[in-house]
Formats: structure tokens, sequence, C-alpha cells
């Protein structure tokens, strides 16, 4: 019972991640959905990240070019951004600074201190140029 309510209690994002990861280890793997109060939103990130991958990328090469080596950057500090950039340009609903700082809570369980303050930064700098008003 209470291994179920720990797993209830993983954040949305973290799932997301997870499931990023996984397939890009293993991309013939099918991506399951369990039941979930956030399984439309998990799926949505899931499949849109992937889904608009070149555009992300595209991107990033814009906006992040001096700050962001694609080639050299670590597999789950890539696909963190990747999702959190998924987000911020298309899940309009979500404030700039939720996405921001629940990539960064997120992250806490994949990443070291620096890349988390790495993270940040980048995040910062790109939620500017795609949100820009």
């Amino acid at each position: 019972m209470i291994q179920q309510n720990i797993k209830a209690n993983i954040s949305p994002r973290i799932r997301v991640i997870q499931k990023l990861y996984g397939l890009s280890l293993n991309p013939d793997e099918v991506i399951k959905y369990p039941k979930s109060q956030y399984k439309k939103f998990i799926k949505d990130v899931v499949q849109g990240t992937i889904e608009r991958n070149e555009l992300i990328e595209e991107t990033v090469k814009k906006y992040l070019n001096d700050d962001l080596d694609l080639k050299r950057t670590d597999k789950l500090l890539k696909l963190i951004i990747f999702a959190a950039i998924f987000e911020l340009m298309f899940k309009h609903n979500n404030p700039t600074k939720v996405i921001i700082s629940e990539y960064i809570k997120t992250s806490e369980h994949f990443l070291e201190k620096a890349q988390i303050k790495y993270l940040n930064a980048i995040l910062d700098k790109i939620s500017k140029k795609i949100r820009e008003k």
C-alpha cells in the first residue's frame, strides 16, 4: 500500500523524463502510460517531444548555439531541456515560471548540482526567446 502511494506521488515530469530516457535507450520499446491523473499530460509531453524533436533541436541551435553543444551534452540533461522546451513552445496554459521550476525540481532526481544550475540558466534564457511577447 505504501509503495503504491509513493508511486502515485511521483511528479508527472519525472515520468516524462523516465519515458523519454527509456525510449532513448531502447528506441523500439512501446511506451506504456499507466493509469494516473496525469496520464494525458505525460503522454502529450512525451509524444510531443518525440514528434517535434527536429523543431526543438532547431530552436536550441537558433537561441542556444553559444551555450549548448548538443553532441556533447549529457543525454539526460538534453532530454530534460527538450521536454521543457516542448512545454514552453506548446503548453501555453502552463506559466513559464511553473515549467522552469518543475523541471528544476525534476532534474534534482537525475542531475548533479552544477548541471541543475546550468539547466536553470539555459531554460531561463530560452524561455525569454520562445515566449517573448
